[in-house]
């Protein structure tokens, strides 16, 4: 039986992170973000690592292959053996294409978008308070506020808002991601592979919304 693996679209702010995290419970297989994957290599000082930062150092972009040389050898790992949920990846064609020829025959893969109006993720990006204890607890001055201000409701860590998440920033990370990123979306769309999901309801509503879509898919095999 082919392990299957479930690659999570969607913009900045979608909630990706918050579904991966369900989603990789759900399935059993582990949730792959490329964000920890890079802080994992550069942190224990591996030679992907160390490679990776010096691009990151004089603020370029990490080449393609460098970052798909590091998912292959993370995806490798024996817990990733019946497959994975794969967060933040790809973000550009070419990403897509080396992706896709890496689990040809190894892995069949599901692929999802979570579909939302960028002015839904202004609102959401700009009331965001993040925990300094655990970034995995996130509440929402507006959507999801704390009991007490300030002071997460999980761990009873000290909450802050990024400075990166206001306004005027998070559309220009909208501009750069629909710029980008977005023909991603469209790469998998003309092969017929895209799942859309609406992502602009409330996380256990887009939870079950995710899990009926990718029913039959993750049922059957995938493409």
């Amino acid at each position: 039986m082919v392990a299957q693996v479930v690659i999570l679209l969607g913009p900045p702010g979608a909630g990706k992170g918050t579904q991966a995290r369900r989603l990789s419970a759900d399935l059993g297989v582990p949730h792959v973000a490329t964000g920890d994957m890079f802080r994992a290599n550069v942190e224990e000082g591996t030679e992907l690592g160390r490679r990776a930062q010096e691009f990151m150092n004089t603020g370029r972009l990490v080449p393609d292959d460098l970052v798909t040389e590091m998912l292959f050898v993370r995806v490798d790992g024996v817990d990733c053996g019946d497959g994975f949920v794969l967060d933040g990846f790809p973000r550009t064609v070419g990403q897509a294409d080396t992706l896709d020829r890496g689990m040809d025959g190894r892995w069949t893969s599901s692929v999802a978008s979570l579909e939302v109006p960028d002015e839904a993720l202004v609102e959401r990006a700009s009331g965001r308070l993040l925990c300094r204890e655990d970034g995995n607890h996130i509440h929402h001055a507006i959507f999801s506020p704390p009991v007490t201000e300030g002071v997460c409701d999980q761990c009873g860590g000290a909450l802050y808002r990024r400075d990166d998440d206001v306004p005027e920033v998070v559309a220009e990370r909208l501009r750069v991601y629909r710029e980008q990123t977005a023909p991603v979306i469209e790469h998998y769309a003309q092969n017929g592979r895209l799942l859309p999901v609406d992502g602009n309801q409330s996380p256990d509503d887009v939870h079950r919304a995710l899990r009926e879509t990718l029913g039959s898919s993750t049922v059957e095999g995938g493409k």
